[in-house]
């Protein structure tokens, strides 16, 4: 049976607009678009560490349940425990995956009658969960505290609770969020923030810890989310918060309660991949790597391509649609794994080229493909 015709049709406007997506299999070529920062997706010492580890326990396939019926092992506890410790938390309640994580804790959370505040350029899974609450919710522009304290004013008339939801490195634009100055006013206003670390997770902070534990917020954020499929290269997330904050999502998140537990074997890989952060010196050779991603973009001259970063992710401008897809065709074919990020991912007419930096680039591969670029752009 065919789909609907407005269905049909949806995809004809995003065929004829260039911007239909399709999935492609994995080529080997030169990584310049993965999450898998740090390089542990590959890690043997992670993988052999895993293995050893599950030969004795017995659910070795499947977890059997959600959490609350048979799904909860002592090992799902107990990386919980390492979680919090590590990330510097009262608690941590591990979800399957980050999507799951930022929909079960801001659709449980917001109630009737409060506010929710968030980033313009918040993820899509923070949207949809904020979709599915029944509080108010509030877009303000990107990294703009001006605007977000403006439109905080103007709706103070409302009662109850008011949440900012940000990130604390944007996926698409790399750059950091003010969590200082969010966090201040967030605490001269009676606001909680919430903070997802998905990107800053081996990044940033003591031994990858995140933004939040560098800058030493750690204590003036109500809830911090961290996920694990990209520096910690498996799967899952944690909401990291305060003790009642974790009971409470066990009692009302239903991306936690309506869904089989991971698997232990996933929970050992968290284990050992968190085990592996505390002493590799990938992060270091990461910013190494950043430095000098950035260092040949300015003697190339196309500093003005380029949105400011710290981060691995490094955004070159080239719209429209057209251009960037060549572009990054041109890469590919000569073996650098660059992709073209589109509308309606990004605005319109924000259309880029996202590299993703690696510890395990190459200062070759690095000044290889930025002068391509160079030539191309």
């Amino acid at each position: 049976m065919n789909i609907p015709n407005n269905l049909s049709e949806k995809l004809t406007d995003r065929f004829e607009k260039g911007s239909l997506r399709e999935l492609s299999v994995r080529q080997p070529m030169t990584d310049f678009s993965s999450n898998d920062y740090l390089g542990f997706a590959a890690s043997k010492v992670i993988a052999e560490g895993v293995q050893k580890e599950l030969t004795g326990l017995s659910y070795m396939n499947g977890s059997s349940g959600s959490r609350l019926l048979s799904g909860n092992f002592e090992l799902h506890e107990a990386v919980e425990e390492s979680l919090a410790l590590f990330f510097k938390a009262d608690s941590a309640l591990i979800f399957n995956s980050g999507y799951d994580a930022n929909i079960g804790l801001l659709s449980a959370v917001p109630q009737r009658g409060d506010r929710i505040f968030y980033d313009e350029l918040c993820h899509a899974s923070i949207r949809d969960g904020i979709r599915l609450t029944h509080a108010s919710a509030y877009g303000f522009k990107h990294n703009d505290l001006k605007d977000l304290i403006k439109k905080f004013h103007k709706t103070r008339i409302e009662k109850g609770n008011v949440y900012i939801v940000v990130e604390a490195v944007y996926s698409m634009d790399g750059d950091l969020a003010p969590l200082v100055q969010l966090a201040e006013f967030a605490g001269n206003n009676q606001i909680r923030l919430i903070v997802d670390e998905a990107h800053a997770t081996g990044v940033f902070g003591e031994s990858g810890s995140g933004l939040t534990t560098s800058l030493g917020l750690e204590k003036n954020i109500f809830a911090r989310v961290h996920t694990f499929g990209k520096s910690m290269g498996c799967h899952g997330a944690a909401v990291l918060g305060s003790r009642d904050l974790r009971q409470y999502l066990i009692n009302f998140a239903r991306s936690f309660i309506y869904t089989t537990a991971l698997p232990l074997h996933s929970v050992l890989t968290i284990k050992h991949a968190l085990l592996h952060l505390k002493q590799t010196r990938a992060i270091e050779q990461l910013h190494v790597n950043i430095a000098e991603f950035k260092r040949v973009v300015h003697s190339l001259g196309m500093d003005h391509l380029f949105l400011e970063s710290s981060s691995p992710v490094q955004s070159c401008l080239l719209s429209p649609a057209e251009r960037v897809k060549e572009i990054s065709q041109k890469l590919m074919d000569r073996n650098f794994d660059v992709r073209p990020i589109l509308a309606p991912t990004v605005p319109k007419d924000q259309e880029r080229i996202r590299f993703c930096l690696h510890s395990y680039n190459t200062f070759q591969e690095i000044r290889d493909v930025l002068f391509l670029l160079s030539t191309f752009a």
